[in-house]
């Protein structure tokens, strides 16, 4: 086994050494004279070697398993053009040419010197007119059409790779073959011409070898007119046809391979697959051939081949029905094995994570062969969320939906629809809190609730000239689903998100995560406060800090509600760096002492978490109070932000973020040194 392995190394490592010496030697053979028992074997060789090509041709599945066709034939023609000068120097030297030419000669004339021309002149007609000519030309539109597909080919890989059907070395081996096909085909296209000269050489050269040879014959050799013309004759049509028979075989090899579509079988699978296909036409023909008989035509082999015909469809038909029974019977056994499966229930109650469903009109969008870039968008979408809040945003499951009307679309988590928009396709989004006075249909910018217009095409400029924000439909979704996700972060992180996260960090400093989980805390309660930090739009990126502070405070105490202002403090700096002015000024409004005195002793705790339990007067005068001074924030272009006690921060954020859920409530111990409070109000009960 090892003396095999190595030998079969050998011939790998040194294949392209023996090809180039193999084509040096067919070079040199038209220079150098060989004798005839060598002109005997090379002719041998030529024959094996057409043989094996036609029979490669047959047996592939696509075009570019035969990738060397184009070079193999540039050798191969050189090859029979240099055994054609070494044949031709033999005739006209010695009047023999080896056994192979003589019995050639011999046996396909038969001593008739008419039928040889003849048949020789057959099969150059065959080679060069049909067959030669047929290959070029496919060869030629093949490479057209291959190149003109390029584009579209690319883009298709393209919107594969982005919505995550292939993985990159995929699309990379998908690109690799487009280019492959397309070199293939214009190799093809030129390589022919090499076998449409041999042709043409072919018949220049037998004129040349029976002038030649009679010539020398009577002259030189002084035979007989009658034995000259018999002796070079038969040398001379033996060596056209010994040489032509490879030719054409190779030119039939051109043929199938470039007219051979991409298949998972070869050619004679297909073809008995095919053809064979519908027993009725078969049981047409062979009543098409008994007419034939009764109108006078030979009877025998007509009804033979009818025989033939009838009882191949009777076979395939019985197979097709036998195969068909077998197949119901299988697909029922399948389908009764699948219903008694608790998987296949199961499968039926799963709810993706966040879900896009559009309504038909929309579809566009999505399609790329349509211009829609939809598929693309979502992709920087999670990217541009993984970036910003710091955990990979779940796959969002993209359909159509005929409920919705035609221009809708829904956004839905875990199977609850969120938030939901219109957009018009042919038409612009001018965004603008003044009145819009451009023609167009009044609407909200749906992301965040903006007064805006649907505009005409024609009027964008326009617009834009005005200063008003002008967007195209899809990137008014685009925005749309990215703040969906922003403001649900909290409710898409789920455990097994949270697992991915510790595992791809305990790759980065593994101490942390082994001390926390699950010797300090559950992976429930990581999740947890990981969640309510993204209910508030605090990134999580910086997990190093978020997972110390969890493992240090949690040795103190077990509550979620604590150790999320515990993390908050920590990520103070972070938090502080969106809303900070120019100047590094944090507008603000603040409460009342001695509200916050009654709110932290109004704080009830219960097994669903802990609230605030104020009269009922009080807190509504507490909430309508705040609404007021925000709203003072709000005109003046500032992020509402309240900041009060860490201990009532959280019971704060739960009182307001239904009635006023964009305000942002911070704790004292959030405001790091060197960032400097401008207080706009305080609010009082």
């Amino acid at each position: 086994m090892a003396v095999k392995q190595s030998k079969t190394n050998v011939l790998k490592d040194y294949a392209d050494v023996f090809a180039a010496a193999a084509v040096v030697a067919v070079v040199v053979m038209m220079i150098i004279p060989i004798p005839s028992w060598l002109l005997d074997f090379l002719l041998a060789l030529n024959i094996t070697g057409a043989v094996v090509i036609l029979l490669l041709a047959f047996f592939i599945k696509d075009t570019l398993e035969f990738s060397i066709l184009p070079s193999l034939l540039l050798i191969m023609t050189l090859f029979r053009l240099s055994l054609n000068v070494s044949s031709t120097r033999l005739i006209l030297l010695n009047g023999y040419a080896g056994q192979v030419i003589q019995q050639f000669g011999t046996f396909v004339i038969s001593g008739n010197a008419v039928v040889g021309f003849v048949v020789f002149a057959i099969l150059v007609v065959i080679q060069f007119i049909v067959i030669t000519k047929g290959a070029e030309r496919v060869s030629e539109v093949g490479a057209r059409f291959t190149l003109d597909a390029m584009p579209g080919k690319q883009m298709s890989i393209d919107a594969d790779l982005n919505s995550g059907l292939i993985t990159d070395k995929e699309a990379r081996e998908r690109r690799k073959a487009i280019q492959m096909e397309a070199d293939f085909y214009g190799a093809m296209d030129g390589s022919s011409k090499f076998v449409k000269g041999d042709a043409i050489a072919a018949i220049i050269i037998l004129l040349i070898n029976l002038t030649g040879g009679f010539i020398i014959g009577i002259v030189i050799k002084g035979m007989s007119f009658q034995t000259s013309l018999q002796t070079y004759t038969l040398l001379t049509i033996g060596d056209g046809l010994v040489t032509q028979i490879p030719a054409l075989l190779i030119s039939t090899a051109t043929g199938l391979v470039v007219t051979r579509a991409a298949s998972d079988s070869n050619l004679g699978q297909d073809m008995a697959k095919q053809l064979l296909r519908v027993p009725k036409a078969l049981n047409i023909a062979a009543g098409v051939l008994v007419a034939m008989s009764l109108l006078g035509l030979p009877t025998i082999p007509l009804f033979s081949i009818a025989v033939v015909l009838v009882v191949t469809a009777y076979f395939i038909k019985k197979t097709n029905a036998d195969k068909v029974n077998n197949e119901l019977l299988s697909a029922q056994a399948n389908q009764a094995a699948q219903d008694r499966k608790p998987e296949n229930v199961l499968s039926m109650i799963s709810v993706d994570p966040m879900e896009l469903e559009i309504g038909y009109a929309l579809i566009p969008l999505v399609e790329a062969a349509q211009g829609g870039d939809l598929l693309d968008r979502i992709l920087l979408i999670r990217r541009q969320c993984a970036s910003e809040l710091g955990f990979v945003v779940p796959v969002i499951r993209l359909r159509d939906n005929i409920n919705l009307k035609s221009t809708a679309y829904s956004i839905k988590i875990r199977g609850a629809e969120v938030a939901k928009g219109e957009l018009m396709l042919d038409h612009y989004l001018a965004i603008s809190a003044d009145a819009l006075d451009l023609p167009g249909i009044p609407t909200k910018e749906p992301a965040f609730g903006i007064d805006a217009k649907w505009i005409p095409t024609s009027y964008r400029e326009q617009a834009e000239l005005r200063g008003f924000t002008v967007v195209d439909p899809p990137t008014v979704l685009a925005t749309h689903l990215t703040e969906v996700i922003k403001v649900h972060a909290g409710e898409l992180l789920s455990r097994q998100d949270v697992q991915a996260l510790l595992d791809n960090f305990k790759l980065v400093a593994p101490a942390v995560v082994q001390e926390l989980v699950p010797d300090i805390l559950s992976l429930g309660q990581v999740q947890k406060i990981l969640a309510q930090l993204l209910a508030e739009r605090v990134s999580i990126r910086d997990l190093s800090t978020i997972l110390e502070t969890m493992a240090d405070s949690g040795r103190i105490t077990k509550d979620v509600d604590k150790l999320t202002e515990h993390c908050r403090q920590a990520l103070g700096r972070q938090i502080l760096q969106t809303y900070l002015s120019e100047d590094s000024t944090l507008n603000v409004v603040t409460l009342d002492p001695v509200l916050e005195q009654q709110i932290l002793n109004s704080i009830q705790s219960s097994e669903y978490g802990s609230y605030i339990a104020l009269e009922p007067k009080i807190l509504q005068t507490t909430l309508n109070n705040l609404a007021l001074e925000i709203n003072k924030l709000v005109s003046k272009g500032m992020t509402p932000i309240v900041v009060c006690a860490p201990m009532v921060r959280i019971n704060v954020k739960r009182l307001t973020e239904k009635s006023i859920p964009n305000l942002v409530v911070l704790s004292y111990n959030e405001l790091v040194t060197g960032v400097k409070i401008q207080s706009i109000g305080m609010v009082a009960a």
